[in-house]
């Protein structure tokens, strides 16, 4: 699909607008996160990428229509293994529920801009070598075969590599200040613990990455499509994560379901020259395992929690 560079323009004017209205308006005080207005701005991203995608298919056609679609669909349900990371995170640095929604709001931004990286990286490489697209694959099945027989460890942030060298280069507070990442203190400037859990975000976004990125290659190398989607889907996960943060114990099969889907993705992509799976064949896998998982889920954590 030839898409004109004004449109590259104005999807991310209209982004950074957002982000802008997001965060100098809406957000301009912190404050905690409701459920509610999580859930009603999760709700506004959902619209706007329903909304973009009803262009695609009006403007391009369907099968660019679905392979959006699709590719919203992996990167989203993809996301919500950040969201449990986020949680874990969160508790383990104790961090104010005021001050989350900062560290998320730059955390995403910087999201966005090593998303598009890896995204024109993946795309070079398998234009220019196509058999990448197979190592791409097996790497998916083996995450997915992980994913679902590893057993829940617990997470060590402070083991993160790039926060141990950023504590022996620069000097940090010992407490949060309020919802600064940075201080003056004597003519020195020392960094926050909050800018610490940024770190941790960041550089964990950039392992999840590595995992998204490939998947929704294995539904199209349209860098058009790609970035979109990916957008759409980060942009939404900050208010899904406040929205589900407070029921993460519920998802017990979700992790399996994603780990099923990985490992199909995986299969796709090695079958590329043998048998086509059709995009919408893909998404109604995708969708149906999502909702099997998530079903089974509910049923599990009712079970547990009847008397």
């Amino acid at each position: 699909m030839q898409v004109d560079i004004i449109w590259w323009v104005a999807f991310n004017v209209f982004v950074l607008a957002m982000l802008a209205l997001d965060l100098g308006v809406v957000h301009r005080k912190s404050h905690e996160i409701g459920i509610k207005e999580a859930l009603i701005w999760s709700t506004i991203w959902t619209v706007l990428a329903l909304i973009f995608n009803g262009w695609m298919y009006y403007w391009a056609g369907k099968d660019v229509g679905l392979a959006f679609l699709t590719g919203y669909l992996i990167e989203r349900s993809l996301s919500i293994d950040n969201i449990f990371v986020f949680y874990l995170v969160f508790s383990y640095f104790a961090v104010p529920k005021a001050y989350q929604h900062k560290v998320l709001f730059w955390g995403i931004l910087g999201a966005l801009a090593m998303r598009a990286v890896f995204i024109a990286v993946g795309i070079t490489l398998i234009n220019k070598f196509y058999w990448v697209i197979y190592i791409f694959g097996v790497f998916l099945i083996v995450t997915g075969i992980r994913m679902a027989i590893t057993k829940e460890q617990e997470m060590h942030p402070e083991r993160n590599p790039v926060l141990v060298l950023f504590r022996r280069w620069f000097p940090t507070t010992e407490n949060y200040e309020e919802d600064r990442f940075f201080v003056s203190r004597n003519s020195r400037r020392l960094a926050t613990p909050l800018f610490i859990v940024l770190l941790i975000v960041e550089t964990t976004d950039l392992l999840f990455a590595v995992d998204s990125i490939p998947a929704i290659l294995a539904i199209t190398t349209d860098p058009f499509i790609v970035y979109t989607s990916n957008v759409f889907a980060i942009l939404g996960l900050r208010a899904l994560y406040f929205a589900l943060a407070g029921i993460t114990e519920m998802f017990y099969y979700i992790h399996y379901g994603l780990a099923v889907i990985l490992v199909f993705i995986g299969i796709k992509m090695l079958l590329e020259h043998v048998y086509e799976i059709s995009i919408v064949a893909s998404l109604v896998f995708i969708a149906s395992v999502l909702i099997i998982s998530g079903l089974a889920s509910v049923v599990r954590a009712k079970r547990e929690h009847l008397p």
